[in-house]
C-alpha cells in the first residue's frame, strides 16, 4: 500500500512543500529512504520505528521504501518526523489513506513517541493556508506561535496517541484557541532618556534619526555615554504594526529564537553583535542559509559598538544592504534573499586611545589614528546619514539634578514627524524618509532658494559624492518634518550639514 503525507521545509525566508511517500510491500524486511535526505532526515527512519514500538504499533516485516518529494532539493532538519509517522502508520492500515489528504505535518519525534517543537513553524502554517490545506498538526510546544495565523485550524499533538486522534477524527480533535492577549508591560524598569545626563546634541541627532529611520554614527571618548544612548533608542521608536510583528515573528522562527509562551515579536528588535562576530553570522549563511543580525534587526537597530573593532571584510558586507534593504545570498542549492531594513548605530572612539583630537590626553601617532579611522572607508561612510561628536560629561551636567526629557516626551515628536511622512508617501510603498531614492528625493525634498543656494555652497567646498547630497536633502526632510514645516529651509540645511562635519573633522 502506498501512503503519502504533506510537509514543508524552510529555505532561506522561503517554504518548500515536501511530500512524504511511503510504499510497503512485500519482499525482505528493510526500511529505505531515498529522495536526496540529508543524515538528520535519515535518522528519522529510526526514531520513528523506536516511537512505534514503544506505543505497542510494531511495523510488519515487510519492504518499506520513503520518497521525499521533490527530489532534486536536499532535505534538512528533523521536521519530518510527524509527516514520515504518519504516513508510514497509513500505509500498515492503521487508517485509511484518504484521511492525510489536506493536513500539513511538522514536527520532530522522541523515542518515547513524544512530539517536540521545530522551529519555522510559522511560515509554515502560513504556507498551509495559501495553498488551502484543512489543517496543521504540529507539535503542542508550537501552538502559540501557529494560532497567530488567523482562519488556519491548528492540530497540536504532544504524541503519537495524540496523532492518531487528530488524523482519524480531526473535526472532534479541533479546539479554538484561546483569544489572545496583550503582552502585559513588564515590571522591570526599562531604559529611559531621562538617564542620559548632557549630550543634548547626542539626544536631537538621536531623535532625528529614528525620525526618518537614518543611520546614526557616535564618536566621543571612552566613557561618555555612546552605548548608553544607543540602547535606549528603542524606546523611542514607533510602534510596529501588526504585519510589522507578524513579519518580524516569521524571522525569528526561522531562526529559532521565539519565545515559546509569547511569540509574537511586539517590540523593534535591537541586535548588538560582539566585532568578531563573522561575515556569514552578520549578513546569513550556511549551507542552507539562515538569517544573519542584519535581517535579525529588520525594522529595528542594529548596533555596532566599537565599530573599527570589526573586521574591514565584515563591515563592507554591510555597504549593499544598507542601500538595497535586503541581502542576496549564492549557494549551490539556489540564490536566497533575506530582508534587511534596519537603521544602522555605530559607536567608536576616534583613535585606538579614544583622546583623539584631545593631544594632552592622546598618546596615539598619526600612522596609527589614520590605521584606526582608515578601517570605515569612504564607501560606508556615505551610507551614514547622520555623525555626531559625543563629548565627555562635565562635572557639572553629572551633578545637576534637573531631569532631562524622557524617551516619552521625545516620542510624541518622533511620532508627529511620522504621521507627516505616512501622509506625504501614501501609496508609494515608502515608509520613512531615508528610503527615498534619486527621483522621490527630487520629488518631495524641496529647499527654499536660501538652502539650495547653501547646500550648493557647501556642495562645492566640501565635494560630497551623489549619495552624500541626497542623504543631506533626506535628513533635512527629517528635520523639516520635525519642525511642522513643508519646505526645507536653510536653518534644516544647516542644521543637516552639521551632521556631515565629522566626515570632514576625522576623515579627510
Amino acid at each position: 500500500m502506498v501512503a503519502n503525507a504533506l510537509s514543508a521545509m524552510i529555505m532561506g525566508m522561503e517554504v518548500c512543500p515536501i511530500r512524504v511517500e511511503v510504499d510497503m510491500s512485500d519482499g525482505l524486511p528493510s526500511f529505505v529512504m531515498v529522495g536526496y535526505a540529508s543524515v538528520q532526515v535519515k535518522e528519522s527512519q529510526d526514531r520513528v520505528r523506536t516511537a512505534l514500538k514503544n506505543h505497542g504499533l510494531s511495523l510488519p516485516p515487510k519492504r518499506i521504501t520513503v520518497n521525499m518529494a521533490p527530489a532534486d532539493i536536499r532535505k534538512e532538519g528533523a521536521g519530518f518526523d510527524l509527516p514520515l509517522a504518519a504516513a508510514v502508520l497509513s500505509a500498515a492500515g492503521v487508517f485509511p489513506p484518504e484521511k492525510l489528504e489536506g493536513i500539513l505535518f511538522v514536527g520532530e519525534m522522541s523515542l518515547n513517541g513524544e512530539i517536540r517543537p521545530v522551529p519555522g513553524i510559522l511560515p509554515r502554517v502560513i504556507h498551509a493556508r495559501e495553498i488551502g490545506c484543512r489543517y496543521c498538526v504540529i507539535p503542542k510546544g508550537n501552538e502559540k506561535e501557529a494560532r497567530l495565523v488567523e482562519d488556519m485550524k491548528i492540530l497540536p499533538v504532544s504524541d503519537l496517541e495524540e496523532l492518531l486522534q487528530a488524523v482519524l477524527d480531526p473535526e472532534n480533535f479541533y479546539r479554538e484557541g484561546p483569544e489572545t492577549e496583550e503582552a502585559e508591560s513588564s515590571k522591570e524598569k526599562t531604559p529611559d532618556f531621562s538617564e542620559v545626563m548632557g549630550q543634548e546634541g547626542a539626544r536631537r541627532a538621536a531623535e532625528i534619526a529614528v525620525s526618518g529611520f537614518h543611520n546614526l554614527m557616535l564618536i566621543g571618548p571612552p566613557g561618555a555615554g555612546k552605548t548608553m544612548l544607543a540602547r535606549r533608542i528603542p524606546t523611542i521608536m514607533p510602534e510596529l504594526t501588526f504585519d510589522e510583528s507578524l513579519e518580524l515573528t516569521k524571522i525569528y522562527s526561522i531562526a529559532g529564537l521565539l519565545d515559546e509562551e509569547s511569540p509574537l515579536i511586539r517590540h523593534r528588535p535591537f541586535r548588538s553583535p560582539h566585532h568578531t562576530s563573522t561575515t556569514a553570522s552578520l549578513t546569513g549563511g550556511g549551507r542552507i542559509p539562515r538569517p544573519g543580525e542584519i535581517t535579525l534587526a529588520h525594522r529595528g537597530i542594529l548596533f555596532l559598538d566599537e565599530m573599527p573593532e570589526f573586521s574591514k571584510r565584515s563591515l563592507e558586507t554591510l555597504r549593499q544592504p544598507l542601500e538595497d534593504k535586503f541581502v542576496n545570498i549564492a549557494r549551490a542549492s539556489g540564490n536566497f534573499r533575506f530582508p534587511a531594513n534596519f537603521m544602522l548605530v555605530a559607536a567608536m572612539n576616534p583613535c585606538p586611545c579614544g583622546y583623539y583630537p584631545d593631544m594632552n590626553k592622546c598618546r596615539c601617532t598619526p600612522g596609527e589614528v589614520s590605521h584606526y579611522l582608515g578601517k570605515i572607508s569612504q564607501p560606508l561612510l556615505d551610507r551614514i546619514d547622520l555623525c555626531v561628536d559625543i563629548p565627555a560629561v562635565s562635572l557639572e551636567e553629572m551633578s545637576s539634578r534637573e531631569q532631562a526629557e524622557s524617551s516619552a516626551g521625545i516620542r510624541v515628536r518622533v511620532d508627529a514627524a511620522r504621521e507627516r511622512q505616512r501622509d506625504r508617501y501614501k501609496g508609494t510603498g515608502i515608509s520613512f524618509n531615508a528610503e527615498l531614492q534619486g527621483s522621490g528625493v527630487r520629488e518631495y525634498c524641496l529647499p527654499d532658494r536660501k538652502a539650495e543656494a547653501l547646500l550648493e555652497k557647501a556642495y562645492q567646498k566640501m565635494q560630497f559624492s551623489v549619495r552624500s547630497y541626497h542623504k543631506i536633502l533626506k535628513v533635512a526632510r527629517t528635520i523639516a518634518d520635525l519642525g511642522d514645516s513643508d519646505l526645507i529651509g536653510s536653518n534644516h540645511i544647516a542644521e543637516a550639514l552639521s551632521y556631515r562635519a565629522l566626515d570632514q573633522k576625522y576623515w579627510r
